[in-house]
């Protein structure tokens, strides 16, 4: 999963196998909660502030606010500040273009998880 580089680089900035791998865990596990996973769905549409998110997911804003202290941690999204509100919207340069790589990869290799969910309802 990690090049050689990212390694080298690492070590060098004191850190061992062990939390590099991690970090890494930290930044994968950000992926692993659904309500996460709708903000950054949401935010696909654009800029948003934490009401917006609340009322868009029918949320609670103290859920938000954490997962949206996770999703800014790990490099997710970026704020910036209008007056008193706080926007958030996806890292564009990264995370975008990551989440549409996803996408393809589950439209052409995972598509599989899903009928087996369907039948298992049935």
């Amino acid at each position: 999963m990690m090049n050689k580089a990212i390694i080298q680089h690492c070590h060098r900035e004191g850190f061992n196998s062990e939390e590099i791998y991690g970090a890494y865990r930290i930044f994968f596990g950000t992926l692993v909660s659904e309500s996460r996973l709708k903000i950054l769905n949401l935010l696909r549409q654009g800029k948003k502030n934490v009401s917006a998110i609340v009322e868009a997911l029918q949320m609670d804003q103290t859920a938000v606010s954490h997962d949206l202290a996770r999703l800014k941690q790990c490099g997710f999204v970026t704020m910036d500040i209008d007056g008193k509100y706080r926007y958030y919207k996806l890292h564009e340069a990264t995370i975008k273009p990551l989440l549409q790589l996803i996408d393809d990869h589950m439209a052409q290799h995972c598509i599989h998880i899903l009928r087996g969910m369907k039948n298992h309802e049935n």
